[in-house]
């Protein structure tokens, strides 16, 4: 792994949905990536393109926070979607 660059790692605040979103873009450059969600509903993530309550990754319960392993890491598309719309999440990619 090589060294971070804290000035390009940034927290983008994501806001929830009941339909699928993209949480992030694929990135080649990714090194790391975490999620805290910050709404009172699940929320479901996907390490891929839309996200569904049965189609998904894992699950993140309200205050649950997750980071990738350090190595290797998922560079493709991130979707996540909440099974009520309230809150948000905050996503920051490590790069």
């Amino acid at each position: 792994m090589t060294a971070v660059d804290n000035a390009a790692s940034s927290p983008v605040r994501v806001a929830s949905s009941a339909t699928s979103v993209t949480l992030r873009a694929a990135n080649a450059r990714r090194e790391g990536l975490t999620i805290f969600n910050e709404s009172t509903a699940v929320l479901y993530v996907k390490f891929g393109a839309v996200a569904s309550l049965t189609d998904y990754s894992f699950q993140l319960g309200p205050g649950s926070y997750y980071e990738t392993p350090a190595t290797p890491t998922y560079v493709g598309q991130v979707d996540g979607v909440w099974v009520s719309a309230n809150g948000a999440a905050q996503v920051t990619e490590l790069v």
